[in-house]
């Protein structure tokens, strides 16, 4: 241990230690032998006995630093255990947490959706897009001429009606009605237009707005005039049950069969309400030149 010559970092605790009380030691004797030379020391064996106890003590006092310093740190590292673990269990509680709370808000979720689904699905609301049927005028003999007829409106209504602004008129669709044909009454087809206004009705028979599309589910209503613009409903009332009436969007026609007919007031707009099945509602004034009743056809889808 001597004569060792490695670098320090290369010794173990216990040669530094060992090596530290040397060095004390050496430097204990080289103080004795001053004393001795200066006659301060009288037994040399005593000198000798003092510093060897004295290296002792300096090596036992390295060893007991190095105990207390090792347990220090191993009390340091028990701590820092403890406060790991301690985290580590708080981050459990809390992801456990968060899981159940997830859990019970998706049950409440499910349990929620399930009770809306129980209800049933809620069948549309129809909108009530007309107080009075469509294709109402005065009589073209009238002093006024044919125009609009205001006095259908019950008069509770009329301020209504006149505030609410007009329906905007859609593009028709490839999907809409583009003609119609009863073969019992023409020779040829007539134009359909969307809308059922005073100004469509002037072009042709107007889809009203929002009923359904050829071959589709639901109530197809179409109007048109009986002695103004073409009268082209003046012979409604000459139809029967079983006679066709074809309607032609862009793509395809479609055939519907007569299956009634109703003369109604102006204002049992009930006829337009939707229905579940395919089929067509024919509206217009009646009777002729008089134009104070609506007559009303019904049809239903038989081919397209």
């Amino acid at each position: 241990m001597a004569h060792d010559r490695r670098p320090a970092k290369d010794l173990s605790i216990q040669e530094l230690e060992i090596l530290l009380a040397r060095k004390k030691r050496e430097a204990r004797r080289g103080r004795l032998d001053q004393l001795r030379r200066s006659g301060r020391v009288l037994q040399v064996e005593a000198g000798e006995d003092a510093e060897i106890q004295l290296g002792r003590e300096d090596a036992l006092g390295v060893s007991q630093k190095t105990e207390l310093a090792e347990e220090t740190n191993g009390k340091r590292k028990v701590w820092f255990n403890r406060v790991l673990l301690t985290v580590e269990v708080l981050a459990v509680v809390g992801f456990a947490y968060i899981l159940l709370s997830g859990a019970g808000a998706l049950r409440q979720l499910n349990a929620e959706v399930a009770e809306v689904l129980s209800v049933g699905q809620a069948s549309p609301t129809p909108l009530i897009t007309a107080v009075v049927l469509p294709s109402g005028h005065t009589p073209p003999t009238d002093p006024g001429g044919a125009r609009p007829n205001e006095a259908e409106i019950p008069e509770h209504l009329r301020p209504i009606v006149q505030s609410m602004p007009g329906l905007s008129v859609p593009t028709p669709g490839p999907a809409q009605a583009r003609s119609i044909f009863i073969p019992k009454l023409w020779n040829d087809a007539a134009p359909v237009v969307q809308g059922d206004g005073w100004e469509q009705l002037k072009k042709g028979v107007g889809q009203h707005i929002g009923s359904a599309d050829p071959g589709s589910n639901g109530n197809m209503v179409l109007s048109a005039h009986n002695d103004i613009f073409g009268e082209l409903f003046r012979d409604l009332d000459k139809l029967k049950p079983g006679d066709e009436i074809r309607v032609q969007t862009s793509m395809q026609e479609y055939v519907y069969r007569v299956t009634g007919m109703r003369i109604v007031s102006p204002t049992e707009v009930n006829v337009m309400s939707p229905t579940a099945k395919a089929t067509v509602t024919l509206i217009s004034c009646y009777p002729y030149l008089v134009d104070t009743e609506r007559i009303v056809v019904f049809g239903e889808l038989v081919d397209g």
